[in-house]
């Protein structure tokens, strides 16, 4: 082979899309985190723009990770169904994204379109310390953000928003074309 096209090449682009090895210590996630909630601290004026801007930020992240994380986990396999799409993001999205699966997933006793990811401790409040003045603050809206955006790109709109309940619960109300093609 030409030697012109072999100097040169990154060791990332020779990798194989398997399975990566995990690069990111959670020292530097956490630190990563915690300026990006200062930096869009620095630049609203309340705690529900807060929470939106994380979510905007967190939709960003989850349009890029969706891409790699199928092409490593289901290479030519989609999900078609509610509960397989869910159960995706419970475990194998959930993983990748944040070291362990999901603490439960439950459906709405009332409505069949709301179903609810419930994160204990998530990651994303962890390494984050919080004023008095904005203890309503949940930054898992950057994961609920994330989360809006996989399954609108995998094909299952829907709105997504996150709680202070039995830690921190990440509602998920899907749009009705979503069920009724279920």
């Amino acid at each position: 082979m030409d030697a012109r096209f072999t100097r040169g090449k990154s060791p990332v682009l020779e990798r194989a899309l398997g399975r990566p090895r995990s690069e990111l210590s959670l020292a530097a996630f956490a630190l990563l985190f915690s300026e990006l909630v200062q930096y869009c601290q620095r630049r609203v004026a309340s705690v529900a723009e807060l929470q939106t801007r994380l979510a905007r930020l967190g939709h960003h992240v989850g349009l890029r990770a969706l891409d790699a994380l199928v092409a490593r986990e289901r290479p030519g396999r989609r999900e078609t169904k509610v509960l397989g799409v869910l159960l995706f993001v419970k475990g194998p999205l959930w993983r990748a994204l944040f070291g362990r699966e999901a603490d439960k997933l439950e459906q709405a006793n009332d409505d069949d379109r709301t179903f609810y990811v419930i994160e204990r401790e998530p990651l994303v409040n962890t390494f984050v310390s919080v004023p008095r003045e904005n203890s309503s603050l949940n930054c898992a809206a950057f994961a609920a953000g994330l989360l809006e955006a996989v399954l609108g790109a995998a094909g299952f709109p829907a709105r997504v928003s996150a709680h202070w309940h039995k830690g921190t619960t990440l509602m998920i109300k899907f749009d009705e074309a979503v069920i009724a093609r279920d």
